[in-house]
């Protein structure tokens, strides 16, 4: 109890440090928040992609039954083959007048002889897709056509890596930054207060006893800026979902689940508690040495 209103007077006597060191974790701990959400739904948004890749394999016209049976059981022998969907011409002709209802024209001189049958292939892993369609690339006997999305699948994994090395990288420089600001607060305190701790020395207080209420000052400041830099943060990731969400769809970019921000608080809090302990604990033993 004395500790913490030691600590208390310690952050009332240095009003401005104490808030400088605030606003400096706080802002850091906005940044983790929207790195962990970001990267969370970024994670979803590959795992869709990762997860529903598919290739089109348009069929020439006229094929035997028997070759179209012996192209599906080849596609099924490939590894990571998810599922094997035959579009036939008359399923083609349902496909295309369902996503053209709305302008008759478009539909009024289509028939089936006119459309390709097609086999559509999901695969769990994008690189199966890549062995699928160097396969069937040569094979223009059967095949009319391959439609396959591999520069979007590619620009995808790279704008995703790119946007969360450079947020990790931010993330990093700023907590570095509050890190060694606190450590730096802390150690002018310490200084300004150099003759109360040595007296408190020659009257027989132990070091941690001294060292206790910079400890936690450090986790005061950990603590209030990881709560609030997170509230402040989630706030306004939740209030933004819905558009963010239809952005994204089908993917569910931002959770709806409030269990799952309140893990990030968690998980914020212990975090913040970590580092500004170790950030105060630092700045002590740098400077009380007696």
């Amino acid at each position: 109890m004395a500790n913490t209103k030691t600590t208390w007077h310690h952050i009332r006597r240095s009003p401005i440090q104490s808030f400088i060191a605030l606003i400096l974790m706080t802002f850091s701990f906005m940044l983790v928040s929207m790195f962990i959400v970001v990267n969370t739904g970024f994670s979803k948004v590959l795992l869709y992609f990762e997860t529903k890749p598919e290739i089109t394999i348009f069929l020439k016209d006229k094929l035997d039954q028997t070759i179209i049976d012996n192209l599906q059981k080849d596609l099924i022998s490939y590894q990571n083959v998810k599922e094997i969907k035959y579009i036939s011409k008359n399923k083609a002709l349902e496909i295309y007048k369902q996503q053209n209802k709305n302008n008759p024209m478009l539909t009024e001189m289509v028939t089936a002889e006119i459309l390709p049958a097609s086999f559509e292939i999901t695969v769990n892993d994008p690189q199966a897709l890549e062995k699928i369609y160097q396969s069937y690339a040569t094979k223009n006997d059967v095949v009319d056509e391959i439609i396959y999305q591999k520069d979007i699948i590619n620009s995808l994994l790279d704008w995703t890596k790119i946007i969360r090395i450079s947020g990790l990288i931010v993330t990093i420089l700023v907590l570095t930054t509050s890190f060694f600001s606190v450590t730096t607060i802390i150690g002018m305190k310490i200084t300004n207060r150099k003759e109360e701790i040595k007296i408190s020395r020659l009257l027989g207080a132990s070091k941690f006893y001294v060292k206790k209420p910079f400890l936690l000052e450090g986790l005061f400041y950990g603590l209030l800026s990881s709560l609030v830099g997170s509230i402040l943060t989630l706030s306004f990731i939740y209030l933004t979902k819905s558009s963010v969400n239809a952005f994204f769809q089908p993917v569910v970019f931002i959770s709806d689940s409030l269990m799952y921000y309140g893990l990030v608080v968690l998980a914020q809090l212990i975090f913040g508690c970590i580092v500004g302990f170790f950030s105060s604990l630092i700045g002590v033993k740098r400077y009380i040495k007696f």
